[in-house]
């Protein structure tokens, strides 16, 4: 295949991703802001403790759809299409791996539900931990449902089936948006938080936690739709000997190290930001920023990562290691040069964009509009461990990923029990803040490693582009808070929090200098990679 045939598969791969992940992420806005305007995004004891239950399976799911299974099923499926057979045993052998496993996950989970919450949340009342456990019952079979989802999704992934993948997560959205909905017509709707504990009913409980578990059975499901239509089918095979597993288990092992290590941070930041349950923000408000952090990353990092990835390993595969240098320079600038645009758009619209999920109060939205800001700084970092853990994992070294991610855990387990000690409303901004830190040192270890990995990776490029990328950034940042702050969007009386139709057109504004004044920049400085991005982008416009 040509280079002008692979760029523009690349492009149209890319372009299924993102707009699947864009119309999901939108589903998903809205729920989380009905949600948030249900059970109030600050101060309710209630949402913290749905949070954390439903924060459970979705945290095991983050960490095997970008650790254990992705690290075994691309590279491995890739290798296998090789096999005589064209990779249809190991398929099956890998398949039926994955099943016992999560299944015996899920059911170890799902009996152990009231440890487990306590796990996170040590500090809570009694009848908090007893609510909270209810919905992790109807919560934690998500992780049968999120795996099988990814090896599904994966196995479709590297037989270069990309759309399912990206637009299953729609229907998932659709069903939690419907219980969400259902539930504020059924149980009425509490801004403020003061829904206490013990009010909440087994009806509440099994409507909100069981449509949201629902949701993602549907979103794997639908998959084996698509396996049928490929010609793909499963059947278990327990004999697992004799097709290369070994090779495979041992990446394996090292990412299931990742994830508990992944495990250890996470329990420490729930349990820190527990303690401002019912005073200020806290677990439901992080898992809200944390949501609206996540958009870029999986519009642009994701979509066009997951693409990248999979070609990486082909020629990782294929011993073809120029080539994996060129795909890692390629994603790395192209994915940073869209992701610092949204860091800094993000950064902008934060108070106003906080009014949709917490309403006009000025401190809830301060707090939920300063947490977003603190987390979008280590956004592009974030994107580029993105990128350069997948090229890792395409040239099997899973163990420099475990190191890695000791070194953030560890430096950010240090610097979250130091917010510990700051007063509760300000201890999530200070897990925020940790979390930032420890990505970033994270990420330039990360690149000097890699860089010794792939000694004829284009430096200068990145250098480069990343130098362009961030100037513009900063001057598009200071265009769009002077727009911000022209609008009122810092000010408790200020049109851009006065209303939702005030946040909408005060992010429009904004969003259009940032945007204006980011390309103007980038083009004064004629950075190479702008123009693909703005053929791209008018490609799939036109069309």
């Amino acid at each position: 295949m040509s280079d002008d045939a692979k760029k523009s598969s690349l492009s149209r791969s890319s372009f299924i991703l993102g707009s699947g992940t864009l119309v999901s992420r939108a589903l998903g806005f809205v729920k989380t802001i009905i949600l948030a305007q249900t059970l109030g995004v600050v101060g309710g004891a209630g949402a913290d403790s749905f949070a954390v239950a439903n924060q459970l399976p979705s945290s095991i799911y983050v960490i095997i759809a970008g650790g254990v299974l992705t690290a075994t099923l691309v590279p491995a499926i890739v290798k296998s299409a090789l096999h005589t057979d064209g990779g249809v045993a190991y398929i099956n052998k890998l398949m039926t791996i994955a099943l016992v496993v999560l299944l015996a996950v899920t059911l170890a989970a799902t009996l152990a539900a009231p440890w487990l919450v306590a796990l996170f949340a040590a500090t809570w009342s009694s009848q908090q931990l007893a609510l909270a456990s209810a919905f992790a019952y109807w919560c934690l079979p998500q992780i049968f449902f999120y795996g099988l989802y990814t090896v599904l999704g994966e196995v479709l992934n590297a037989r270069g089936s990309f759309g399912p993948f990206t637009w299953a997560p729609v229907l998932n959205n659709v069903v939690a948006l419907l219980g969400v909905i259902a539930f504020m017509i059924v149980f009425g709707v509490d801004t403020g938080g003061e829904r206490a504990v013990v009010d909440w009913t087994p009806g509440m409980v099994t409507l909100l936690a069981g449509t949201a578990t629902l949701g993602v059975a549907a979103q794997a499901f639908i998959l084996i739709f698509f396996w049928r239509r490929l010609g793909l089918g499963f059947r278990p095979d327990f004999l697992w000997r004799g097709v290369g597993l070994r090779e495979t288990g041992r990446v394996a092992g090292w990412t299931f190290g990742i994830v508990l290590v992944t495990q250890l941070g996470g329990i420490i930041e729930t349990n820190v930001v527990a303690l401002a349950s019912g005073v200020g923000a806290s677990v439901f408000t992080l898992a809200t920023a944390w949501l609206i952090f996540m958009l870029p990353h999986s519009i642009i990092a994701v979509s066009m990562g997951t693409v990248y990835f999979t070609r990486m390993s082909e020629h990782a595969a294929q011993k073809k290691m120029a080539e994996v240098e060129a795909d890692t320079s390629e994603a790395l600038r192209n994915i940073g040069l869209l992701i610092v645009w949204a860091a800094v758009g993000m950064v902008c619209v934060a108070y106003p964009l906080s009014t949709l999920f917490a309403g006009q109060e000025f401190s809830d939205v301060s707090s939920l509009g300063s947490l977003i800001q603190i987390l979008i700084i280590g956004l592009p970092a974030f994107c580029a461990l993105y990128v350069i853990f997948r090229v890792f994992l395409a040239l099997g070294q899973a163990r420099v990923l475990f190191n890695l991610t000791l070194l953030q855990v560890g430096l950010f387990c240090l610097l979250a029990l130091g917010s510990s000690q700051l007063p509760l409303d300000v201890v999530t901004q200070g897990v925020a803040g940790s979390l930032v830190v420890s990505i970033l040192c994270q990420a330039i270890v990360a690149y000097v490693l890699l860089r010794r990995r792939l000694p004829g990776l284009d430096t200068r490029r990145l250098r480069a582009t990343g130098i362009r990328s961030y100037v513009a950034g900063g001057v598009a940042a200071l265009a769009g808070l002077l727009a911000g702050a022209v609008l009122g969007a810092y000010s408790e009386d200020g049109f851009a929090l006065a209303s939702v139709i005030g946040a909408l057109v005060a992010m429009v504004c904004i969003g259009l200098v940032v945007t204006i004044i980011y390309v103007l920049v980038l083009g004064l400085f004629r950075t190479p990679e702008l123009g693909a991005v703005v053929r791209l982008v008018r490609m799939r416009v036109g069309r």
